[in-house]
């Protein structure tokens, strides 16, 4: 009865994620029953960061309107258009720009 309320209030203040972690968590005592009360709350506070992260991403790329999706991992590298897997891997890691960034503090 009291995981019902606790779900419910976790679903009305918009905590989604968290009340999805903590069904979770329900669902499966095996695996959770031997953490501590912290590690679980990390573990909800986790899905709840991730599940906002991932509906922010969402909500961008709806209003971006792309025409083509585009991932990374489809780039044909063996076309002779002169692309080096190792230099891509390193712009996608998007280092270059936190290297710009500390040059720029300092």
């Amino acid at each position: 009865m009291l995981h019902n309320q606790t779900l419910q209030s976790l679903r009305s203040l918009k905590l989604t994620g968290m009340a999805d972690g903590l069904e979770q968590q329900l669902a499966q005592p095996s695996t959770h029953g031997e953490l501590s009360f912290e590690e679980r709350l990390a573990l909800m506070v986790d899905r709840e960061t991730t599940h906002r992260h991932n509906n922010r991403i969402a909500r961008l790329l709806k209003i971006a309107k792309l025409k083509l999706h585009a991932y990374p991992e489809d780039i044909d590298y063996s076309h002779p258009r002169g692309l080096q897997k190792s230099q891509f891997a390193d712009l996608l890691s998007s280092h270059w720009i936190h290297q710009h960034h500390n040059v720029l503090i300092t």
